[in-house]
């Protein structure tokens, strides 16, 4: 069986947990003899194609003019991007950014349609553009490709699925990881919107990361619950951990949050929770790793608690530093508002790191060992923070069941489920 799956990034060049769920997923498709080619808009070349053959949107020519490519464009959808659709960006950059393009009198229709177009593969100014180009080329390599199925992954590939299905008649499974409404809290943006709900409905199949997501594109999207399946996520389960040798330099305990710094997951109500632990233990310390467009928001926050000689700022972490952290970290928190799924709190407890978690996201339906809070309820959040820093006996007891919990989650669980639909929809 071969898969053409669509992506928007791959390890080890990721922003968040979708590049992540993606490796993870095509590791266990591997295992079940499952070929998948794995189409990314910029590849850097140092991609683990051992466990998928990556396709470089970057490096595939296309041109209007050409006859071959106007019946290639009569299957795609035009998208006017105009507007200002940069989820990952904040207005100020947006608005800076925008008007440097504006004087610059750059043309979006020239640069989509011109023979050769350079991706970023990022989540810029320019990210609709590439969007568009990128369906462009979706529709090119469907045509000279081999594969019995197609698979996009979140709202920046559903128009290239779509674009995919159109030309070679396949069927088209999209993958919701995260929701328009998870990102905004429901202040949603009607393009967006409007392209996950386009993606849904022209797919034959829509898998959601937790029974919370499907809720969502159900009711939220009127997507009919017959083609709507849930799918939980996993975590990667290393032959060896690299956390042994790191320690910490202080004797205080380490209290951790790691991911993107934006409305989406909480930051907001960590810091909060953070000044209330303090007031009642001053031998903790409370880090913050990532970025986002909350950051200088949550800086300023911590500065006016006067809390910043004991919350601290580490940026964006990935590969061998966040397995540093989790080494030095004695609980992690994931305050999110709405998360589809999570699987940083999977990566924690496989570090033997005691979780908790907002009763508002997905990993909550599969964790058991797991604190649950209502993302709002800082006193809650707090308390529970204060209880895993004093009692050993409680975060002995959350490191060693949570641990084995999580050895049970396996990538390559999820992978068959995924096997089984493309089956279904091919047969």
């Amino acid at each position: 069986m071969k898969v053409l799956m669509f992506g928007w990034e791959f390890p080890p060049h990721i922003t968040g947990g979708l590049g992540t769920a993606c490796y993870g997923l095509t590791k266990g498709l591997a295992k079940q003899n499952v070929e998948v080619i794995f189409v990314v808009p910029k590849a850097y070349g140092d991609e683990d194609t051992e466990v998928v053959n990556i396709r470089n949107a970057s490096d595939i020519p296309f041109e209007l003019t050409e006859d071959e490519h106007k019946e290639y464009w009569e299957r795609v959808k035009y998208m006017e991007v105009g507007s200002n659709i940069i989820p990952y960006v904040e207005p100020e950059t947006y608005s800076r950014q925008y008007e440097e393009n504006r004087k610059k009198g750059e043309s979006f229709t020239s640069r989509v349609f011109s023979k050769h177009y350079e991706f970023s593969g990022q989540y810029g100014i320019n990210l609709m553009e590439e969007v568009a180009r990128y369906a462009l080329i979706a529709s090119t390599i469907a045509l000279k490709e081999d594969f019995d199925v197609i698979h996009a992954h979140d709202w920046l590939t559903y128009p290239a699925g779509i674009a995919a299905k159109n030309a070679s008649g396949k069927k088209l499974i999209v993958h919701m990881h995260a929701t328009e409404f998870d990102r905004t809290g429901g202040n949603v943006n009607q393009q967006v919107y409007d392209i996950e709900r386009q993606g849904m409905e022209a797919a034959d199949m829509v898998i959601t990361v937790s029974n919370l997501t499907r809720n969502i594109v159900i009711e939220k999207y009127g997507i009919d619950p017959g083609k709507v399946v849930t799918v939980h996520n996993a975590v990667d389960h290393p032959a060896s951990t690299e956390n042994n040798g790191y320690k910490k330099a202080f004797n205080e305990k380490l209290v951790t949050f790691l991911g993107r710094i934006t409305f989406q997951k909480g930051p907001d109500y960590f810091v909060e929770a953070a000044q209330k632990v303090l007031q009642k233990d001053p031998n903790v310390r409370f880090v913050m790793a990532g970025s986002g467009d909350m950051l200088i928001k949550i800086i300023k926050r911590a500065a006016a608690l006067k809390i910043t000689d004991r919350f601290h700022f580490a940026g964006f972490l990935k590969g061998k530093d966040v397995n540093r952290v989790f080494a030095m970290s004695d609980v992690f928190v994931m305050p999110s508002v709405s998360e589809p799924f999570g699987i940083v709190p999977l990566e924690a407890m496989r570090s033997s790191v005691p979780v908790i978690i907002s009763k508002q996201s997905g990993v909550a339906e599969v964790l058991h060992h797991a604190v649950k809070v209502d993302f709002w309820d800082i006193d809650a959040m707090a308390d529970a923070i204060y209880g895993l820093c004093n009692y050993e006996g409680l975060s002995k007891m959350f490191k060693k069941y949570g641990k084995q919990e999580v050895e049970n989650l396996k990538w390559e669980d999820a992978a068959r489920k995924v096997k089984e639909i493309y089956e279904q929809l091919i047969n």
